[in-house]
């Protein structure tokens, strides 16, 4: 007769939960696993087969082109000038928004009168729907009835007042200003959440030590915001990547290619010029970049706040 140690008989307890049970977790996740395949890894994996193909997007016949639509992007001038448009608007709704939010959550976590009606007030834009926000600026940009003209105009400034969505020259950053408002919210909430789990005993041992405001910004605010950093910059990096809605809702990529990105081609190519396998394959390349640029980010700056 075998006689079971307790270390022996918690072991042979664990082989046997092994054996028995490990395939319950996978049984309560199966639901949920299988609407994950479903609406997720199928028509990823579909865009990706179809991106090698000349397929219309209606007819179920088409041929199988290789790498034909990658290298066709090369040589496509819209590729390119959404390509640059796309790094300028992730410049610059990355950089304002952060910033923006950054001094807001500093401003609201101080002695700030009405701080929760005016945190209600500075993320109200961020939740406010894309179609919504591009007919409010739609309206303010309009050139003959536009508030903003209208007030250039009131002001004596009429030499200022121009068609701000309808010329090369403005319209891309006439479009970058409502996405730069309808940002700052969500950094700003981060921040601020942040701000509220420093110590303040690190604040009071920096003035012991006689820090400025500016010195305890930097030595001890900019430190324990740091991880809320990392996730900022990546969630806004990638989405800056992925921008569509709201570009395709006030100029729909015009005029011209000026305001076009990779995001609004890709859609006029597979819904308007009928191209699906060269639409596609511009949104396998989008998935990669923001994979790409985003992943490799947070995992290098993860490892690097654990250390």
């Amino acid at each position: 007769m075998t006689i079971l140690t307790p270390g022996r008989a918690g072991q042979h307890g664990i082989r046997r939960h092994r054996q028995h049970g490990g395939w319950r977790p996978w049984l309560f996740a199966l639901p949920a696993l299988a609407v994950y395949v479903a609406f997720l890894v199928y028509p990823a994996l579909s865009s990706l087969w179809f991106s090698f193909t000349d397929w219309d997007g209606l007819s179920p016949a088409y041929n199988v082109v290789g790498l034909d639509n990658y290298t066709r992007m090369l040589s496509d001038p819209v590729v390119l000038t959404a390509g640059k448009n796309n790094l300028i608007w992730s410049v610059v709704t990355i950089v304002f928004p952060v910033t923006i939010g950054l001094a807001l959550a500093l401003l609201l976590n101080g002695k700030a009168r009405g701080k929760p009606v005016l945190r209600l007030i500075f993320y109200a834009p961020g939740v406010l729907p894309l179609v919504s926000i591009a007919s409010i600026w739609g309206w303010l940009y309009n050139p003959d009835l536009g508030a903003i003209n209208s007030f250039l105009r009131l002001i004596g400034l009429d030499g200022l007042a121009q068609p701000w969505l309808g010329q090369d020259s403005t319209a891309l950053w006439a479009v970058m200003v409502p996405a730069v408002w309808l940002r700052t919210g969500f950094p700003m909430l981060l921040y601020l959440a942040a701000l509220q789990g420093i110590p303040k005993d690190l604040y009071e041992a920096a003035r012991v030590d006689g820090a400025t405001r500016w010195e305890q910004f930097w030595h001890v605010t900019m430190p324990g915001l740091r991880p809320t950093h990392y996730i900022v910059l990546a969630l806004s990096l990638i989405d800056s990547f992925k921008v569509f809605d709201l570009v395709y809702a006030m100029t729909y990529g015009g005029p011209g290619t000026a305001t076009q990105v990779m995001g609004t081609w890709m859609y006029a190519n597979v819904f308007q010029y009928y191209q699906a396998g060269y639409g596609t394959a511009i949104a396998v390349v989008i998935t990669l970049v923001a994979i790409a640029v985003g992943i490799p980010y947070v995992r290098s700056q993860t490892r690097e706040h654990a250390r």
